[in-house]
């Protein structure tokens, strides 16, 4: 499917769009385009990934003009570029909206204006039932999505919905790390948190295999591991080594949920289980699918599990 093509990946520097690269390329792609605003980072990725086939741009998603030039001869569009920190997108809504909403809808206008094929959508679970700025911004990013597959063009486009990506920048696995080497403890919002995880192999493997069973307009949703992030937080103090580590009760955050939905309720009905890998959410009932009607709940990883986990992703 990517044999020989042209691929644009907005968000290319971070954690997803590094591991999508690296999987790419076994495909052997023509070119792959990394697309982000961040110099620094591309700087630093042309070191480690030194192929003929990968191209740079600089650019902004809010920038129409830019996307055009950057899209066009492209055959698909990973879309993960995003404001993605949900503390600092409750202290800049506007810039969360300009970004998520809007630099979206200029991925699917310049996605239409020169025929790409494919644009794929990397969402988040807290699009469902969103309670912060970031998960209703990706939430309408969503919606975009779904509203551009309607109209009478070429292109499809679908939306692949995922969770925390274990390790990536940003996130409780290197901030723990972090907080037991410099600070001597750790700070968790509650203890009773529960997230969704996924690896990063995984999820590209997942992302990669939604893009080539779609027919445009689905959204996929991952099945996930789900833990407790106070289990993780023992996982990490006991393969310090170290005694005296303390894991301090900070208290939630503004727009923090004590735990993550996958589907939500109003979706269930429109849900259906495709395999082991994904949930489906279709704008209308296929009666081949296994319908959602009581999603489960998912078995909470144990600390021991945690710590396999952990290990094969070379995390500990």
């Amino acid at each position: 499917m990517f044999k020989n093509s042209n691929i644009l990946v907005t968000g290319g520097t971070g954690s997803w769009g590094v591991e999508l690269v690296r999987q790419l390329l076994s495909l052997h792609p023509n070119k792959i385009i990394i697309y982000s605003r961040n110099e620094n980072s591309q700087v630093e990725l042309r070191r480690k990934m030194n192929d003929k086939c990968i191209d740079f741009f600089i650019g902004d998603i809010r920038d129409k003009e830019a996307l055009l030039r950057a899209t066009y001869n492209v055959d698909f569009i990973f879309h993960l570029a995003a404001l993605k920190h949900v503390p600092i997108c409750e202290e800049n809504p506007l810039e969360a909206i300009k970004t998520n909403v809007i630099g979206t809808q200029n991925i699917i206008d310049a996605a239409i204006k020169n025929n790409v094929k494919k644009v794929i959508y990397v969402s988040t679970d807290k699009a469902a039932d969103p309670v912060n700025t970031y998960g209703m911004t990706k939430a309408l990013g969503e919606k975009l999505m779904i509203h551009a597959s309607q109209k009478k063009t070429d292109t499809q486009f679908l939306c692949v919905r995922g969770g925390n990506l274990l390790g990536s920048s940003g996130s409780v696995l290197p901030l723990f790390q972090k907080q037991i080497s410099e600070l001597g403890e750790i700070h968790i919002t509650d203890k009773r948190m529960i997230r969704y995880f996924v690896s990063p192999q995984e999820a590209i493997f997942k992302l990669l295999k939604a893009t080539r069973i779609s027919q445009g307009g689905e959204i996929f949703v991952m099945n996930m591991d789900a833990f407790r992030i106070f289990d993780l937080a023992e996982v990490l103090v006991e393969h310090s080594g170290k005694n005296d580590i303390k894991i301090i009760e900070i208290g939630t955050r503004d727009g923090e949920k004590l735990q993550e939905v996958l589907i939500a309720e109003n979706e269930k009905k429109i849900s259906f289980v495709v395999d082991n890998d994904f949930y489906l959410i279709l704008p209308l009932r296929e009666s081949s699918l296994s319908s959602v009607s009581e999603l489960p709940e998912p078995p909470l990883l144990t600390k021991e599990e945690i710590k396999l986990i952990l290990k094969e992703g070379d995390f500990i």
